[in-house]
Parts: structure tokens; C-alpha cells; sequence
């Protein structure tokens, strides 16, 4: 299980957020079969999802979508979370991988490419606010950190890292964000910029100090309080990845089949549907399918 805390720093002159993913992306991971490289993109736009969906969101029931469309060998990515903590995403290729970058890391910029940044907020009623940016570098972090700029006039700093071991696992994920407030002093300012250029990467940090420790070491010298319940919400959220999908959702995709298709899958003893979120499979026999079809289940 993940968990995101919130909270305040420099007397109030910072809002962050922060994130740790590290059982979300391992079972994205798993889920999907990603390479290396594709799990570190995804796990990135996953946490980077869950952290925007705390920072924007106006009521609780709001979800955020982050779609990445690249010319990279990944493909397009597609991240979504809620202030329910629930996250889930997928991606174009997921085998697709690449050879570590210069400096010996997972190249994650080279599997996104050149391409946009799309991001949804999904509202209750039925409304999505609908923005993009170009992307940046692909590296999913600098490009959060270019839309919340450029389309939500939110100067911020984001993190995003993960880091998975030679056999594939994944060792440590997450993320935070450091939305500069009105006003802040320019000392405070000066400071987390030093700070920032230090961090050697936050899955680093995360895994050596935990998420608190990594949040302190982000912003030593400027201290951190997270916010209470008299926020609304209790001070340390669980995240999960969890899917909306379920077995009756797969049977109504299978009526937009005609009903010689249903037919045929049925006399080839049966077909699955698979969800493209999770990678959840429901499997569905020639009754069903029969019955789906018109046809009389017996």
C-alpha cells in the first residue's frame, strides 16, 4: 500500500505534497509486464497523477488523467487518480526498452520521445477540464512541472523517480510537489532551490530515509509540518492500484459485438475481454456468449 502526505513548509510559504509508490508502480508492474524502462515512465506519470490529483482537485470525487502521447517507442501512457487514492495507467508498448542514458540511467525520455502532455480533471457532473503543454524533456517530472506553469499558473517543483533493481522489481517509487505560494519570501525561495540542486534523486532518498525523511532532506532547513485533520482529510492518505473495471463492465463491451461475431466466439469455446487499465482478464463460454447473442443460453 502507497501513501501521500500533505503539508506546509517555510512558515507557510511552500504547499507539498508528497508520495510514496512503490507498491502502486511494483504492481502496475506486474500487471502489465513492463520493461525496465517502461516501468519508470509509467511509474512516474502514476505518482505524478496522484500527486496532481490532491493539488487540483476542488471536491473529492474529482479524478486526474495524465495521457502522454510521444514519438518514443513507448508509445502513448495514460495515468489516473483520485483524492480516493485510487490510481491505475497504462501504457502503449509495454515491452518496449531501451539501453541505460548517458549518465548510466533508465532512459525514460528516450522511450516517451517528443510529443504533448495532455491532463483531464474529471468532475462529478460529468465535466472534464481538458489542458496540454509540450513535452519537455519526457522525463514526466519536468513536463508536470511546465503544465502546472503554463496552464495552471502554479510555479512548483516536481520530483518523480523510480528505481528498479536487475531483476526487474521495483526497489523504490515516488514523488513530491513544492507549490511556491504568493508571497514567499525569496530567502525561502533561494533555499529550496539550493536544496533541489543537491537532491540526487528523491527514489534515492526514499529509499534510504522513507518518505518523511525524503520530504526533510528535500526541504532541510525550511521544516515541514503535515496538515491534520482539521484539513479535512486525515493527515497520511493511503494509494492503491486499483482498477474500476468489473466482470459485468466486460460483459456489456461484448454487446457492441454483432451477432455472428458472438456467435463464432462461442462455436470456438469462448473469448476473454482484458481490461486495458489493469490487464485484469474475464473470461466469458459459449453460453453466455449465446446468450449475449440472442440466442437461448441451453
Amino acid at each position: 500500500m502507497g501513501r501521500l502526505v500533505r503539508g506546509l513548509a517555510g512558515g507557510g510559504a511552500f504547499r507539498v505534497i508528497a508520495a510514496d509508490t512503490t507498491d502502486v508502480v511494483e504492481e502496475a508492474r506486474r500487471r502489465h509486464r513492463l520493461s525496465p524502462t517502461a516501468t519508470a515512465a509509467l511509474g512516474r506519470a502514476l505518482t505524478g497523477a496522484a500527486l496532481l490529483a490532491f493539488l487540483l482537485s476542488k471536491t473529492p470525487r474529482e479524478r486526474v488523467t495524465l495521457k502522454i502521447e510521444g514519438d518514443g517507442p513507448l508509445g502513448h501512457l495514460v495515468a489516473e487518480a483520485g483524492v480516493d487514492g485510487r490510481v491505475r495507467g497504462y501504457v502503449g508498448r509495454p515491452e518496449a526498452d531501451l539501453p541505460p542514458n548517458e549518465r548510466g540511467k533508465l532512459d525514460v525520455g528516450g522511450l516517451i520521445g517528443k510529443g504533448e502532455l495532455r491532463v483531464m480533471r474529471s468532475l462529478p457532473n460529468g465535466e472534464i477540464y481538458d489542458s496540454s503543454v509540450p513535452l519537455v524533456s519526457g522525463e514526466v517530472a519536468e513536463d508536470l512541472a511546465h503544465y502546472l506553469l503554463k496552464s495552471e499558473q502554479i510555479p512548483s517543483a516536481v520530483l518523480l523517480g523510480v528505481r528498479v533493481a536487475p531483476e526487474g522489481e521495483v526497489e523504490a517509487a515516488g514523488g513530491l510537489v513544492v507549490q511556491v505560494m504568493p508571497g514567499a519570501p525569496e530567502e525561502a525561495v533561494d533555499r529550496l532551490e539550493e536544496n533541489l540542486r543537491a537532491v540526487p534523486g528523491f527514489s534515492g532518498l526514499l529509499k534510504e530515509r522513507g518518505l518523511l525523511g525524503a520530504v526533510g532532506a528535500v526541504l532541510a532547513g525550511l521544516g515541514f509540518e503535515k496538515l491534520g485533520a482539521e484539513s479535512g482529510l486525515p493527515p497520511e492518505l493511503p494509494l492503491a492500484f486499483r482498477c474500476r473495471c468489473d466482470r459485468e463492465k466486460a460483459r456489456q463491451a461484448l454487446r457492441f459485438f454483432p451477432p455472428e461475431e458472438l456467435r463464432k466466439m462461442a462455436e470456438e469455446g469462448g473469448t476473454e475481454v482484458v481490461c486495458r487499465w489493469c490487464g485484469e482478464v474475464y473470461r466469458f463460454g459459449p453460453e453466455e456468449l449465446r446468450s449475449l447473442g440472442g440466442e437461448p443460453a441451453g
